[in-house]
Formats: C-alpha cells, sequence, structure tokens
C-alpha cells in the first residue's frame, strides 16, 4: 500500500499565529492586550413548515448577527477603557461611538494578512480585575464592545510570501 502525503491547497499559508496582532482604536494602537476574542458570526434563520411535507422544515436566512468583541488588558494609571465605559454609563452616547480595527500579522515577513473591522463600536460591560493579597499577578481588565458592523479584508497572499 503506497500513502500519499497530502498536497497543501494551491498557495495555502501556514494557520496564523494568534499573538501576532495588534488592536488600534480610532486610528491609534493600543498597547498590551492580553487578549482579544473576536465576534462570533451567526446567521438568524426562520424555520417555516411546509404543508404537506413532513420530512424537514425549511429554515430560511433572516440576518446575519455579529456578536461582541471582547479585549483585556492589565489596567493602569489613567484607564481609558474604563474612562470610556463610564462616558456610555453616564448616558454620553453622541461621542463614544469609535472605529476599531484588529490587524493580524503573518507571513515571510510579518505584514498584515487580515484585518477585522468594526464600525461605532463602543462599550457594553467592563468587569474589573480580581484583588489576592497572596498573589502578584497583574491586574488585568476586561472590556466587552458592541458594534454596528463588521468587516474582513485579507491581504494579496501572493506579496506575502515574497
Amino acid at each position: 500500500m503506497t500513502i500519499v502525503p497530502a498536497q497543501p491547497f494551491p498557495n495555502a499559508m501556514d494557520p496564523l499565529a494568534t499573538y501576532l496582532y495588534e488592536v488600534r482604536i480610532d486610528g491609534i494602537t493600543q498597547a498590551a492586550f492580553t487578549e482579544v476574542t473576536l465576534p462570533a458570526l451567526r446567521v438568524e434563520t426562520e424555520d417555516v413548515k411546509e404543508g404537506g411535507l413532513n420530512q424537514y422544515v425549511h429554515k430560511l436566512p433572516v440576518r446575519v448577527n455579529a456578536g461582541t468583541l471582547t479585549l483585556k488588558n492589565g489596567i493602569g494609571i489613567g484607564n481609558q477603557l474604563l474612562q470610556w465605559y463610564l462616558q456610555v454609563a453616564e448616558g454620553n452616547f453622541g461621542q463614544v461611538r469609535k472605529a476599531v480595527e484588529i490587524h493580524l500579522y503573518g507571513g515571510v515577513r510579518n505584514r498584515p494578512v487580515l484585518s477585522i473591522s468594526l464600525d461605532q463600536a463602543y462599550p457594553i460591560r467592563w468587569t474589573g480585575p480580581s484583588l489576592r493579597a497572596g498573589e502578584s499577578a497583574a491586574a488585568i481588565e476586561e472590556i466587552e464592545l458592541a458594534h454596528s458592523g463588521i468587516s474582513f479584508t485579507q491581504a494579496d497572499f501572493s506579496a506575502l510570501t515574497s
């Protein structure tokens, strides 16, 4: 028996590393996010039962629901993320919506290969750090962002491999 090794897809790249990313809020690079959880995308459907057809139920697409983005980082003096959340909590909705971009890097030269843009993002939840006297861990805050739309931009992969 001859075993033929699997061939990669044409122009396939290695999976992207999860630690090579950058987060920008209103065009300003935000440093030291320890974790970014991207929104889950889901197509909502509507069940339609057709009379006389009992083998299955039709599932028709209704809308795309893009979930929330979660950012975790070390809390510091002059905490900008908490201040942003407090603007929302105080009802100042006019100034709080911001453009958020996440850029994933990869390829031979670690160039941007995937960019995710969230339109009109604003914080809907802020979680403070767990304080424990017996530990020397960094204080990590978490902020969850809602948005009005999401888009993805992929780089030209041929330029990344040279």
